[in-house]
């Protein structure tokens, strides 16, 4: 009899305990899912997956895309003009527009892409980093960047005649009277850079840039990436730095940009070096004046947002930068591009 009554304790006593645990684990579990469920929409969780390389192009390309305007031609039709969304004149000779060689006929697609502000410069990835003879980088003021093409049934077209985009100056602050013409060079479809060339010359033709009035004449023979500028220039000692971001990002999934303070909203900088070693990324042509009040940008995708991260800095000799996920914003391409140009 007092075997059985001590097994009935026992037993009580484990299902008390059970129970008490059960309580435990579920207030524990309320708690969590409280603190998940909170206001801060902009929390970092625990383990953040990091995108793919290919989620993190396709918010590059959808931002492209946004970007880009669509007009509607007719081949053989003559000189054609088209006004952008912000004013720019685009000035074709449907004639001279050719398929696999042969004379175009019939309808003609033109896409036409324009970036006045470093935060849409961003966010396609267009940064203006320009070459310099020796083969390095330095930034690019910009009056503007331009893409324009035309297809016809998916197919593009060329032309033997010159094409002619009037810009006007007050986009970008007024007349520089020291801008030059300038091909974006594809190569490496991650790092757009920007080849300074005379008119008839370089892998799409060369240009030239004009200033009538308020307005640059920029004139080319082919179609793809142009640009108006003239490299930045500040006289003190330079210097390279180096960004370390969070682990599981790298080049194929984040990018760092830098935007430099007091010199407009057309200018964009990036650190396009990657250490996979020791896992930084660098502007390692050594062109940073020391002193420089700049921002530094973090950018990366997250379930088809942006998140990304703002740093003041003034730089000084051999810098380093760490970003972390507990200080990054993720927030819609609008917002991003807001928070960059509000940049000084």
């Amino acid at each position: 009899m007092k075997t059985t009554i001590q097994k009935h304790q026992k037993n009580n006593l484990k299902i008390e305990m059970k129970t008490f645990k059960n309580i435990g684990l579920t207030l524990i579990a309320s708690i969590s899912i409280m603190s998940c469920s909170s206001d801060d929409t902009n929390a970092v969780p625990f383990e953040l997956l990091p995108p793919s390389p290919s989620e993190f192009a396709a918010i590059r390309k959808n931002a492209l895309d946004n970007l880009t305007q669509h007009f509607t031609v007719t081949a053989g039709t003559g000189v054609v003009t088209l006004t952008s969304d912000k004013g720019v004149i685009i000035t074709i000779d449907t004639d001279c527009l050719t398929k696999n060689g042969v004379a175009a006929t019939g309808i003609v697609d033109i896409d036409f892409v324009e970036l006045f502000d470093k935060g849409s410069m961003l966010t396609t990835n267009k940064p203006t980093m320009g070459l310099l003879p020796n083969g390095d980088k330095n930034m690019l003021i910009s009056g503007g960047e331009f893409f324009i093409e035309a297809t016809q049934n998916g197919v593009a077209l060329e032309t033997g005649c010159n094409i002619n985009l009037t810009v006007p100056s007050g986009l970008t602050g007024g007349i520089d009277n020291t801008m030059t013409f300038w091909e974006g060079i594809t190569t490496d479809e991650e790092n757009l850079v920007w080849d300074e060339v005379e008119f008839g010359t370089g892998p799409q033709g060369g240009g030239m840039v004009g200033f009538e009035g308020t307005n640059y004449q920029v004139t080319f023979g082919n179609f793809g990436w142009s640009n108006v500028d003239r490299f930045y220039n500040d006289p003190r000692p330079k210097t390279s730095l180096l960004a370390s971001v969070p682990n599981g990002y790298d080049n194929n999934n984040c990018a760092i940009y830098l935007s430099y303070d007091g010199e407009g909203g057309d200018n964009l900088a990036k650190l396009d070096t990657y250490n996979p070693t020791t896992k930084k990324f660098s502007e390692h042509y050594g062109q940073l004046p020391i002193g420089l009040q700049c921002h530094v940008i973090f950018a990366t995708e997250e379930s088809g947002q942006w998140r990304y991260a703002i740093k003041a800095v003034t730089v000084a000799a051999g810098d380093e930068y760490n970003f972390t996920l507990s200080e990054t914003t993720v927030g819609t391409e609008a917002q991003l591009v807001a928070a960059i140009n509000a940049l000084p």
